[in-house]
Formats: C-alpha cells, structure tokens, sequence
C-alpha cells in the first residue's frame, strides 16, 4: 500500500469554482484505463488523441489561466524537488506549466505528442520534442524527475526512465473536476512497485510528489 502524507493547504481555493467539470468526460474513462493497463493504449488512441489536441492547440491557452498552474511551485518546494535536476515534462502543452518548471529546475525537457501544441510553447523556456509518453525516447534511468500536468500516466515508462532517487511531479489544475485526473493514492499505486510521498492542494489544484520506496521499508 502507497505511504502518502498529506500535508495542509497553503493556498486555499476561492469560493466560486471554475466553469469546467470534467469528471464525467470521456477522456477521464481513458485515464483511468491506461493507468491501469498501458495496452488500453493503441496506435488508434494515440492518432485520435494527437488530432484532437492539434486541433484545440490555438485556443488552448485561452482554455486554461495562468493562474491555474500556481501551485506548481508549491509541490516543487513541498515535495523536495531538487533545482539541480533534470526534469522531463510529459504532456507539456504550450508551456504554461513549463513556464514554472524552468524557474525551479536546472534543466527542463518540454515533451507532448502534439506538434500543434509544441509549435505555441515559447521556445525559449525548455528544449521541446514531440512524443508520446507510451515510447518515450530516452534512455533508462535517465532524468531525476517526470512532471504529467494534466497528463496520461503511463508507469512503465515513468519507472523506466526515472534514476534512482527520482520523483514523479503529478498535478491537476482543477483537481477532481480536471478531465484527466488521478487521486495521488491511485498514482502510487499504478506505479511499479512499492511508492510513496506527499499530495496537497493549491487553489482548484491537486498534486503529489512520489518516490520508489526503499526494499524492505
């Protein structure tokens, strides 16, 4: 069982809550089911997926405010991330959220399967490079940190790349009302082997910082 510890909120959520409630969207089934078995995953998932994502990538940030992603400093500092890492964004959009990630990490790789979307990140802020986090193009134990903002978990493929002492950065702009979402308990527990950490909350954000747990712990 994952060893999760949740921790107070500092920034509280205002009152009124956002607009979007995704918790009955189809893509909320698809999260769920990939988490659980990557092979739910197809060729066809993805195409379907990369065009609807292309198709939404100029209005995208009109979607999502900046002030959605604040939180992400939050689990940075909270979570123990070290600034001197290597981190890899998966599903990095149009750079909202790298735009905090640059600012803690050393060095940020800005990855996303939509080239619609990657042609809008500013290209200043992290090297980006179109993928699909089922294949993801690096070696094993590769980078200290994977970030999924509003991202698909593919665990293998986090587990594999991660080295050892690394952390997965899991984080919801709209917490359970964010499409693709996961509780941090699920997160933990779809990763191979035995994880744990800490979760919170921040504005209408849900996010955790997990960890392998050492054998035998």
């Amino acid at each position: 069982m994952a060893s999760l510890r949740y921790l107070p909120v500092l920034i509280p959520p205002p009152e009124v809550p956002p607009d979007l409630d995704g918790t009955d969207h189809p893509v909320r089934a698809v999260t769920r089911e990939v988490a659980a078995d990557e092979a739910f995953w197809t060729p066809a998932a993805a195409a379907e997926m990369t065009e609807r994502f292309d198709e939404l990538a100029p209005d995208w940030s009109n979607r999502l405010r900046p002030e959605e992603f604040v939180g992400l400093p939050d689990a940075c500092e909270r979570g123990k991330l070290e600034r001197s890492a290597l981190c890899l964004e998966v599903g990095s959009g149009t750079g909202l959220g790298t735009v905090h990630l640059a600012a803690h990490f050393r060095r940020v790789i800005a990855m996303d399967l939509s080239a619609g979307m990657l042609a809008l990140a500013p290209p200043t802020l992290a090297p980006r490079v179109r993928a699909d986090g089922a294949g993801l193009p690096l070696a094993d134990d590769s980078v200290d940190v994977v970030a999924l903002i509003n991202m698909l978990l593919f665990p293998s493929e986090v587990d594999r790349v991660l080295r050892p002492g690394g952390a997965v950065l899991w984080f919801n702009t709209l917490g359970v009302r964010t499409p693709i979402h996961l509780p941090a308990a699920q997160v933990a527990e779809a990763l191979p082997g035995e994880w744990g950490g800490v979760a919170s909350e921040a504005l209408w954000a849900t996010w955790c910082v997990l960890r392998r747990e050492p054998l035998g712990a």
